[in-house]
């Protein structure tokens, strides 16, 4: 796992971002999450602890956030975008029937980096890697 909400806050602080309750709570939630949410599924989890938070908070909030480099925006083709918290070096494997994005790590890739770098002279900063299939759920599912 990447930083503590706790090393996030500091980090939002040092750039002037006052730390809200819903804030927090969009943070934290967004740390413990191991599905990647989006912007409406943090909305449904959080709403009913703050009735008086909006959706287009929670927008805001999200955008604030990944400005301030703590969280990642993960967008596939037309669907809502995605927020993953671990900014370590990982995967995504991706459901193409339900979206769902599961992390794993392959620790030989990041000699892609160095193949890259060696191969076009880049200073590589980085690379993203995704597979696409059908997760457990929906093969199950689909198998009834």
């Amino acid at each position: 796992m990447g930083a503590t909400v706790e090393q996030a806050l500091e980090q939002l602080k040092s750039t002037g971002v006052r730390m809200t309750p819903q804030r927090y709570a969009i943070l934290s939630y967004l740390m413990h999450a191991m599905t990647h949410p989006t912007a409406d599924e943090i909305y449904k989890s959080l709403s009913p602890s703050f009735p008086s938070m909006s959706v287009a908070t929670i927008y805001n909030n999200l955008r604030l956030f990944v400005e301030a480099g703590l969280i990642r925006e993960l967008t596939y083709g037309d669907d809502s975008s995605r927020f993953d918290a671990d900014l370590s070096e990982h995967y995504h494997a991706i459901c193409r029937t339900c979206g769902t994005i599961v992390d794993f790590d392959y620790p030989p890739l990041t000699e892609v980096e160095a193949a890259a770098s060696r191969e076009t002279g880049f200073k590589v900063e980085g690379h993203r890697m995704e597979i696409y299939g059908i997760c457990p759920d929906c093969t199950t599912r689909h198998n009834h």
